[in-house]
């Protein structure tokens, strides 16, 4: 029987190290869409926008309590709003100021908050879609309930989620390549 025996390799030094090894990393340019930029700014006021329009339409409807994934909706749409407009003003004092928002702990943070509010309102925007599709064409008691306010409000929640996917996407891929 032949049994193979197990060698150990010699491994050269490693390399010395010199002043070019100390120099910084040079950093990927900012895309836009990122935190501190002009592009992630408008995204911010998009969604904010967006968020806004749908928990205000939704909320003047006086019937949307009685349905759960509304009511979620309107919850999911005012932290949406509340996430946006925070950072939409850290955005802009960034730019004001010339701050330069890519460090690894603020990134991880807007990646997860934009991931976690992004998550919640896609999800609510397909639970109203699906009890507005139920309203309208399963049941059709349109001419009895607000239709056109919950399609409304649901068509603002798709835009806002719209919005923030690429505010999450870029921060995560941010993240990832670091």
């Amino acid at each position: 029987m032949s049994v193979s025996n197990g060698s150990v390799h010699p491994v050269d030094a490693p390399p010395l190290q010199t002043e070019a090894a100390n120099v910084p990393r040079v950093r990927m340019k900012d895309v836009q869409g990122m935190p501190g930029t002009i592009g992630g700014s408008f995204l911010r006021f998009a969604q904010f926008v967006f968020a806004v329009v749908s928990l205000c339409v939704m909320a003047t409807t006086g019937d949307f309590p009685s349905v759960t994934a509304f009511c979620y909706l309107v919850a999911a749409a005012g932290l949406q709003s509340l996430w946006s407009l925070s950072l939409g003003i850290l955005d802009v004092y960034a730019l004001l100021v010339g701050r330069c928002l890519q460090n690894s702990r603020v990134v991880s943070l807007f990646a997860v908050g934009d991931g976690v509010t992004s998550t919640l309102m896609f999800a609510a925007a397909c639970a109203s879609a699906g009890i507005t599709v139920l309203i309208g064409n399963d049941l059709g008691v349109c001419s009895q309930n607000h239709c056109l306010e919950f399609e409304t409000a649901t068509a603002m929640a798709f835009l806002s989620w719209f919005c923030a996917l690429p505010s999450f996407l870029l921060n995560f891929w941010s993240i990832a390549s670091r």
